[in-house]
């Protein structure tokens, strides 16, 4: 952990009691900050605010109070999730007062080499493939943190100068994150993702490119070359530009010809060895060798993380085999491009289930993933008469559930021996469920009740 002052002694703000700022608050008190935490919900867990309160720190729940703008505070550390329009966080941009996220904190106070990955899909594979590929070869500690669901901040306090950080950072993240500073960054792709948050695509790439902001020609950027717009997207940034391309566009970095993975014309291993099963994963798969080449890693080291890890949980997060029917858990498929690379990831027919909140778009670009790939479709949530329009040009048998649960049961009804059985939703939980992990966890539950087997 690097010693710092620049908190000393200043009032600042905490607003979101997650993980990421409850961590944030207690490490402000460490640097001398006074603190004060605000979260718009009242916590049914009192150890939470008890804990708070026992380090000195003032809590204010239930409400985002107006008046907390006019209190003198230095700097508001923001949960990532709340919103800019959010009337006290406006009020703070209109009068000034720095606003970040706990990425941001936590890259303050490291000292050690940080590796750090976004992009719209493949973050959370990538990050813990390139992890687990740098602490192969390594000799000292090389740890993962972020939006992967652990606080950046709380792992950097652990970390020394000789120490790797693999952060995963979304772009709610990166846009209080002004200074951070990647040796490697990652951009596995951008799509048009969280438009409700950002009000526009330009908005969106530009909270992205955060995470080379500060890069220059010394550092790395490593991203997907197999789209014009990403290519130019590039040449926005001053970092050494290391591509990676699935479909062989540029030899440059990390490729794939011939079915075999190559980094800068060397062999690394064929794309059939990769255990996790889809393109998408060959693309996460390239990202994270070139990050771990550029970190020294050998192929030796490569290969044995690639041939044996079988993936995040909730993201084609394979659950077991009953009755010659596979089950995959891909809840973190919370938009229409996770799910079209899901349902390309199999080569046997599919029962879907898949629906969620209703965020205005509808899916008629599923339609072609819909004939070529799934056999039937279960629907719910808000958007499930969305989904079974595109499910019906598809001429896909659709039937309608309540929820990703009670989904199962009624997929098995019309699974057959050899069929997968894929929960992808396209859209993201929280009508239903608080979380994409949550929505995950019940519908393997789910699955457990209905085989009477543990998850394997």
């Amino acid at each position: 952990m690097k010693k710092i002052d620049e908190y000393q002694g200043k009032k600042v703000l905490v607003m979101g009691f997650g993980i990421s700022g409850i961590n944030a608050a207690h490490l402000l008190v460490k640097l001398g900050a006074n603190v004060t935490a605000n979260d718009k919900a009242t916590p049914k867990n009192n150890d939470i605010v008890d804990d708070l309160k026992a380090d000195g720190i003032k809590v204010i729940t239930g409400d985002n109070p107006i008046s907390l703008a006019n209190e003198g505070f230095d700097v508001v550390v923001k949960n990532p999730g709340i919103p800019y329009d959010n009337p006290l966080v406006a009020a703070f941009v209109k009068q000034g007062t720095p606003i970040i996220t706990e990425a941001e904190l936590g890259w303050q106070i490291f000292d050690g080499h940080l590796v750090s990955v976004t992009g719209s899909n493949g973050k959370t594979t990538t990050t813990t493939l390139t992890q687990l590929m740098i602490a192969e070869n390594a000799k000292y500690q090389v740890k993962y943190a972020g939006n992967i669901g652990i606080s950046f901040s709380k792992i950097a306090e652990d970390l020394g100068p000789d120490d790797t950080l693999v952060t995963e950072l979304s772009s709610f993240q990166l846009l209080g994150a002004p200074t951070i500073h990647p040796h490697i960054a990652i951009i596995t792709n951008i799509f048009s993702n969280h438009l409700d948050y950002h009000k526009t695509r330009e908005n969106y790439i530009n909270a992205k490119l955060n995470i080379t902001r500060n890069q220059t020609k010394d550092d790395f950027l490593v991203i997907n070359w197999d789209r014009d717009e990403w290519q130019k997207i590039a040449q926005r940034s001053q970092a050494t530009i290391v591509p990676f391309s699935r479909l062989n566009k540029s030899h440059e970095g990390s490729y794939v010809e011939d079915g075999m993975i190559y980094w800068r014309g060397q062999e690394v291993m064929p794309t059939k060895d990769i255990r996790l099963i889809g393109p998408q994963n060959v693309e996460n798969a390239l990202a994270a060798i070139a990050a771990a080449k550029l970190s020294g890693v050998t192929n030796d080291a490569i290969k044995k993380v690639l041939t044996t890890f079988s993936g995040v949980r909730h993201r084609l997060q394979y659950v077991m085999e009953y009755q010659e029917r596979l089950f995959y858990n891909d809840s973190k498929s919370t938009d229409i491009e996770a799910t079209e690379v899901a349902l390309q990831g199999f080569d046997r027919p599919v029962v879907l289930l898949a629906g969620g909140l209703d965020r205005g778009y509808t899916f008629e670009r599923l339609v072609p993933y819909f004939k070529k790939h799934v056999k039937a479709m279960i629907v719910f949530g808000e958007c499930k008469d969305k989904m079974k329009d595109a499910g019906n040009q598809a001429g896909v048998p659709v039937i309608e559930s309540e929820n990703a649960i009670t989904a199962v049961p009624e997929a098995w009804k019309l699974s057959e021996p050899g069929d997968v059985i894929l929960l992808s939703p396209a859209n993201a939980s929280w009508d239903q469920f608080p979380s994409f992990e949550v929505r995950g966890d019940k519908f393997i539950e789910a699955v457990e009740k209905l085989t009477g087997k543990k998850e394997q």
